[in-house]
């Protein structure tokens, strides 16, 4: 009797690209169980006196996200250096116009 075929990687590669492959998920905050405490010890002040002064850390904060107006510039000068050169009825209809862009 001959013998039966032991393992074959036919159909696999497809079948793994139907649902499309996907990188593993990357958490925001890594898991600190089984580290050093010492090392753990130190990053908790560090973390805690690494903060800036209060007049710096929210001076460009403050310029652009208090206001709704200061957000939409900010997001139409950062594109305008992307763009190629639009006419201005292009630019109103990415951006959109109105008197809030108006300052």
């Amino acid at each position: 009797m001959a013998k039966s075929k032991n393992h074959t990687a036919h159909n696999q590669s497809h079948k793994a690209h139907r649902n499309g492959i996907k990188k593993p998920k990357r958490h925001r905050n890594i898991s600190t169980k089984g580290m050093d405490p010492k090392f753990l010890r130190n990053q908790r002040y560090a973390r805690k006196h690494n903060k800036k002064s209060g007049e710096s850390a929210g001076e460009e904060d403050a310029r652009f996200t208090n206001s709704r107006l200061g957000m939409i510039s900010f997001c139409v000068l950062s594109r305008m250096e992307t763009l190629p050169m639009l006419s201005d009825w292009q630019l109103d209809h990415i951006f959109g116009s109105g008197p809030e862009l108006v300052k």
